[in-house]
């Protein structure tokens, strides 16, 4: 049994709040205030999303980005028109033109992609598809490790993992990797099984990760094989 579960990403946002209700009302999520940020709880298919005070997304930087899918076209236009109602833009990456999918920012700055109607990859996941990142095949063995997820792809260096009970998929692009010049402005943030912190963390560094500091709320700072900061919350710290 793995010691820790993840509990959500968590962004930097010059306004959480604001980041926080652009996304309850598109994923249909509650919103609640959580030790120093705002949480939208997930479940054990959906992946929690978290909002804390710092830096806003920017391109070029962000090695996370969100993937929604799409019943048809009608629900994809819908999904596109909503979050540009509630303050979400066009983004241009360099997509082309007959690229099925549209790419979005949030009112905090971080890419979203709306995935067209038919992806069999995503089939199944639900709405919140996909966490896509930056990362090695290292790294995406290491996360499945870490939650005892298992991997649902592994070809060309490119990984996938996806909770048991199934869900959103969170995956590595594989190499090359963009170099990190700053702390990332998204992370993981984990829960210690049965509040035992000290356990869970001496788990993931022998796992491979690597202990970088403790925060002032008491979680534990640490970075995966890529470098990637992610936090193990402190016993007592579970959302309400």
């Amino acid at each position: 049994m793995m010691r820790t579960q993840l509990l959500a990403v968590t962004y930097e946002a010059l306004d959480p709040f604001r980041a926080a209700r652009f996304w309850a009302a598109l994923l249909n999520r509650d919103v609640i205030e959580d030790a120093g940020g705002v949480l939208l709880p997930g479940d054990e298919t959906q992946l929690g999303l978290r909002f804390v005070s710092g830096r806003p997304g920017q391109l070029a930087v962000n090695r996370m980005h969100l993937h929604l899918t799409s019943a048809d076209v009608d629900e994809q236009q819908h999904t596109i028109a909503t979050a540009l109602k509630l303050g979400g833009d066009h983004l241009d990456v360099g997509q082309l033109p007959e690229e099925g999918h549209t790419v979005l920012a949030d009112p905090a700055g971080y890419a979203f992609c709306v995935i067209e109607p038919g992806n069999a990859y995503l089939a199944g996941t639900g709405f919140l598809g996909e966490l896509t990142c930056e990362g090695t095949r290292e790294v995406g063995l290491f996360w499945s490790r870490a939650l005892g997820w298992p991997l649902v792809w592994d070809q060309d260096e490119e990984t996938a993992i996806q909770s048991p009970h199934g869900g959103t998929k969170i995956a590595w692009g594989g190499p090359p990797v963009a170099p990190k010049n700053e702390p990332n402005r998204e992370r993981l943030e984990l829960v210690p099984a049965a509040d035992d912190q000290q356990a869970a963390v001496d788990e993931l560094v022998s796992l491979g990760a690597t202990r970088l500091d403790v925060a002032e709320d008491g979680a534990v700072v640490l970075a995966d094989p890529d470098g990637n900061e992610f936090r193990v919350r402190g016993a007592g710290h579970r959302p309400a």
